[in-house]
Formats: C-alpha cells, structure tokens, sequence
C-alpha cells in the first residue's frame, strides 16, 4: 500500500467543530465487511450488537491540558508550548513543542500566568520532538502538577479554530478516563455516555480497560510513499491481567471483541503472544497498523472519520477493507457525517 491510497477530499463544512449535545447521540455509520454493506444508524444503537459475555475493550487514559501560553525573557513574545512527555519528575524536565520555534534557543527563560509564578528554562533544542524544558519551581510536586493543571489548556485539534470553551475541558475526556498522560482524546471513547455503559453492562457485556497514553505522534503526518518506511512515534503502554483473562475468556469462547479505537486496536495488537492471545504489558509500543494485516484479538472495532493520509485512516482500512472503508468515506461525506475528534463514528463487524 501506498500513501496516495488514503487520499480524500473533505470539505471543510465537515469538520467539526463541537461535540453533540449528547454524546450517544451522534451519527453511526455499520460497515459489515461479510457483505461489504453499510447502514446509518445513532451511537447508542450500538447495544443491539452486543450479547452476554461479549467484550468492549476501552482505553482509560486521561487527556491533561497540554498546551500552555507564556512570554519570552526581554522581549515578551508570545509563545505556545505543549506539553508532550514528562522526562523526570523531581528534575520538572519535559519534552515540548514551542510555537514560533524559531524564537526559542537554549538558555532561554519562559514565563507562565498572569503573575509570571511558572518560569521554564529551555536546556535542549535538538530532541527529535522539539525542545527540552526544565521548569524551576521549588514547590512540592503536587504544587507543581497543579499549577500545570491552572495554567494549562484543553489540547483540542488546530483545526478547531475557535477558543476553548468551558464545556471542552469534560467533553474532550472520555467519561471514563482515569489515567493521567495523554495529549489527545481516545475519540471513539468519547461516545460512551453513563447510560449506554449501564445498558451493556445490563446485557453481561464485558467492558475491559488498558491505558495507552497518545502523544502527537499518532497524528504526525506520513511523508513517505513507502508506508514500510514510516517511524511511529513510542506511546506508554498498560494492560493488566485481569484485562487479558476477560479478552482471552472472549476469544475462547468465539465472543464479540471489540475494540474501541485505534489506540485499543494497536495497544491489544501490541501484546499478542505466539498463539494468537493477550499478554499483559506494561512498557512502550510504536506500532504501525497499515494494509495488509491479520488482526489476533479484535473482531470488531468502533472509530472516528479520520484525516486523509492519517497512520489512523490506514489501520481502520487494514481492519475493514481498503476498498469498502474509502467507499464509506465518500458515502459519509456525501450523507453529511461530522469528521474527526468531536465528529460522528463509524463501527465495524
């Protein structure tokens, strides 16, 4: 497969810029790959698919509010820093992005809030992911982790223009997010509302958590023709036993699994063993999912409209078809479906 298979034009009326008013209650696209059909239905119809002792596998992490506006030393330029990995806790080292980068040298000293009470130095600028800061804050570090949290932003999309809104900081979270550690929603999570969870628990559907915490990566742009030749970002990775028991029970016993999201999918199949069941996990994954690809574990999966060209739109197809998810595209363009984070969802059988 190459990159110019997952081309597509979306217009940009398409692209949503809000959640729905409820979240069970936006559009569902079913593609049934045994006859390669496709059928429009609500999120919440989703119980209709589920029977006793089938698994609906989540991912608990917790988007935390990455992005952070200070000023520069001397000059007071504005500057955008987003948070993307934590380095060292006692030292307040993090690996960032800054926005204009070109502004920013080692040395340099980042001043943070109204009050100027959060000063970051850059000690590195020649990480792969962008520049290495050290915040100097001599407070505990529940006083740090807290000023971040005051400080910092809802991480949404740049292609949501608009100002983050209040409601952003619960509706860009899964209701289910325990985890601290992401820099983006799982979005096929975001879906879920409390009452849909209890309708399948109800039923005896199983509803198994791992924590795969997405950094920036998983959206980096694919820049080679050559799919075999494109580096994934490494994400932190956390299954436990009692998630594997209740998959591998499933798998015995030829239940539904399905996967919420592309970073379950990739999270499950980063931990197969040699015969085709779950290991527990807990360390880094950076796999890459494109066509073609025989999936051990997941034999269904729910997900989002993702962007042309995307390592997500390229696992999606491995699971569902090159040929039927591109005409799924097109049909949801044309049926006016909402695109990517806060847009509608798409399930696979």
């Amino acid at each position: 497969m190459k990159l110019s298979h997952f081309e597509y034009n979306l217009p940009k009326t398409r692209l949503a810029k809000h959640p729905t008013p409820e979240r069970d209650e936006c559009k569902l696209m079913l593609v049934d790959r045994s006859d390669q059909s496709i059928k429009h239905l609500i999120f919440k119809d989703i119980v209709d698919f589920f029977e006793e002792g089938d698994v609906i596998a989540l991912n608990n992490t917790k988007v935390f509010p990455a992005r952070l506006f200070g000023n520069k030393e001397k000059t007071g330029a504005r500057i955008e820093v987003f948070l993307l990995r934590e380095l060292n806790d006692e030292q307040r080292l993090w690996d960032v992005l800054v926005d204009p980068a070109r502004k920013i040298r080692i040395g340099n000293k980042l001043y943070f809030g109204e009050d100027e009470s959060l000063v970051a130095e850059v000690i590195d600028n020649t990480t792969s992911r962008g520049r290495t800061l050290r915040f100097l804050y001599d407070g505990p570090y529940d006083e740090f982790r807290a000023k971040l949290d005051e400080l910092g932003e809802t991480p949404l999309p740049k292609y949501i223009d608009r100002p983050v809104e209040k409601e952003d900081k619960n509706r860009f979270q899964t209701i289910y997010a325990k985890h601290e550690g992401a820099v983006a929603a799982p979005t096929a999570g975001l879906h879920f509302s409390k009452h849909l969870l209890k309708k399948l628990e109800i039923k005896g559907v199983h509803l198994p958590e791992i924590t795969l915490h997405i950094g920036l990566g998983t959206f980096s742009p694919v820049d080679v023709e050559d799919l075999s030749k494109h580096k994934m970002d490494s994400e932190e990775l956390i299954i436990s036993k009692d998630t594997v028991n209740i998959i591998n029970n499933a798998l015995k016993n030829k239940k539904r699994i399905c996967a919420v999201g592309t970073t379950v999918m990739r999270g499950l199949e980063s931990s197969v063993s040699s015969i085709g069941t779950l290991n527990d996990y807990n360390g880094w994954t950076h796999k890459f999912i494109y066509p073609p690809y025989d999936f051990s574990l997941a034999n269904s999966m729910i997900t989002n409209f993702h962007m042309p060209k995307s390592t997500l739109l390229m696992m999606v197809s491995a699971f569902g078809g090159v040929d039927i998810i591109m005409k799924a595209y097109k049909e949801a363009i044309k049926k006016k479906y909402n695109f990517f984070s806060y847009g509608d969802a798409m399930m696979i059988i």
